[in-house]
């Protein structure tokens, strides 16, 4: 693994209406030692073209495609595999990370001596700040109703990843609440910056179209169970 290199993975299915500015929000970093790996989970529009056009902009950029959809959580775990940062940062296609949120990150982590860290969010239809309310109660206590964590500010070591195994793929749905409860369980260090340092859409997002099946896979998580439905 390459020192202080940040590996951020994207994954995109069907993103071609906001993949360019959310991703030239990554591409635009004060923190400049990264790389964007970025997966088309099998797209149907103009996607996978875009990207090759962005990608021949900035040699940072490593582009991969799933001939079909196999769903986020699969997706994330093959662009791990292909990482060689140090550090793992997430993001997604429908959201935007503020300019200074990598370096903000790193630093805080850093002096910290933290396995893990996620910062708030601003959500771009309400201009609400998540989590609100939340963010002032103990971690371990609020994931037990809900996931205050949001998945795109993930900011984490890349040996926590390997030492859990990436993301658990019987999790097709709420994968960032299981890494969550994963992450608790071995005692990993991880916090909350107080900072905003994103923006989140919840627009025709995964967890709003998959309400009941998103809703599903969060309750095994909290139990620690593993999913007997499989659907996508």
């Amino acid at each position: 693994m390459a020192k202080d290199l940040v590996s951020i993975l994207i994954s995109i299915h069907n993103g071609e209406s906001t993949l360019r500015k959310s991703i030239h929000s990554i591409l635009n970093q004060t923190y400049k030692n990264i790389e964007v790996l970025i997966i088309d989970d099998g797209s149907e529009d103009q996607t996978y073209k875009i990207l090759e056009e962005i990608s021949k902009t900035d040699n940072r950029i490593k582009l991969f495609k799933n001939k079909e959809n196999i769903g986020l959580t699969k997706s994330l775990n093959l662009l791990l595999n292909f990482a060689d940062g140090e550090y793992v940062a997430r993001h997604d296609i429908d959201d935007e990370s503020l300019s200074n949120r990598i370096q903000k990150q790193y630093d805080y982590l850093k002096k910290n001596n933290l396995d893990a860290v996620y910062s708030r969010s601003t959500v771009i239809e309400s201009g609400k700040t998540i989590p609100n309310l939340s963010y002032y109660f103990p971690k371990k206590i609020v994931i037990k109703l809900k996931n205050p964590f949001v998945h795109g500010t993930l900011f984490i070591n890349k040996k926590v990843l390997n030492e859990i195994k990436g993301y658990n793929e019987d999790f097709y749905y709420a994968q960032d609440y299981k890494l969550i409860f994963d992450l608790f369980e071995r005692k990993f260090k991880i916090k909350i910056m107080k900072d905003i340092l994103y923006k989140s859409s919840f627009s025709n997002n995964i967890s709003t179209l998959n309400y009941e099946k998103q809703k599903y896979f969060a309750e095994c998580a909290r139990k620690n169970l593993k999913p007997e439905i499989n659907f996508k």
